[in-house]
């Protein structure tokens, strides 16, 4: 059986038009929606997390972006992870360590945990995101025992940089999913 995609969105929850919000509908992921999505806490957003990866049958891949990047590697380093979580997809991870004027909630997600996720990762960068240096995000992956690759010049990933719909994105997903599951598994 196919993996089950978790959506696991960044500040705001991922708006209509932005790539998650399109994948949720598209491949009927499920979705961690918090109870503040402008607030982040590793505590309060791990623990919705596990709550949505308990109540989602069958092995999962997680779909971070952002601030939901931060979510996934806090869970991980708070809960050891879980057994049916078979890979991870995190795209633009906000550099939390940093102090962001517009954003200033993003600093309760500090400090980034630095450890090695319990499941295979492909981190997906741009090399001028505002929210984490290209280095960053680099040394981000490489603390995490992920996979790395460059977006390019590509912002944020996100509706302000013009990816909505983000067809490069699927392929990268596709790509992971064959990566992380046994050949027999039937893919989208």
């Amino acid at each position: 059986m196919t993996p089950t995609i978790v959506i696991v969105p960044g500040l705001g929850d991922s708006g209509p038009e932005h790539w998650q919000s399109l994948w949720t509908e598209k491949f009927g992921a499920a979705r961690v929606r918090q109870d503040d999505p402008d607030r982040p806490t590793p505590a309060a957003w791990s623990q919705r997390l596990q709550e949505v990866i308990e109540a989602t049958p069958g092995d999962l891949v997680l779909v971070g972006h952002s601030c939901g990047v931060l979510n996934i590697v806090h869970w991980a380093a708070l809960t050891g992870g879980h057994g049916r979580v078979k890979g991870a997809l995190l795209v633009s991870p906000t550099d939390a360590d940093r102090a962001f004027d517009e954003y200033p909630a993003v600093a309760q997600m500090a400090p980034v945990p630095m450890q090695e996720l319990p499941f295979p990762a492909l981190v997906v960068a741009s090399e001028n995101d505002p929210f984490a240096s290209f280095e960053r995000a680099e040394a981000f992956a490489d603390a995490w025992g992920a996979a790395f690759i460059s977006a390019g010049e590509a912002g944020h990933i996100n509706v302000a940089s013009g990816h909505g719909d983000w067809p490069d994105g699927e392929v990268l997903l596709s790509e992971a999913l064959h990566a992380w599951t046994p050949p027999d598994i039937v893919r989208f």
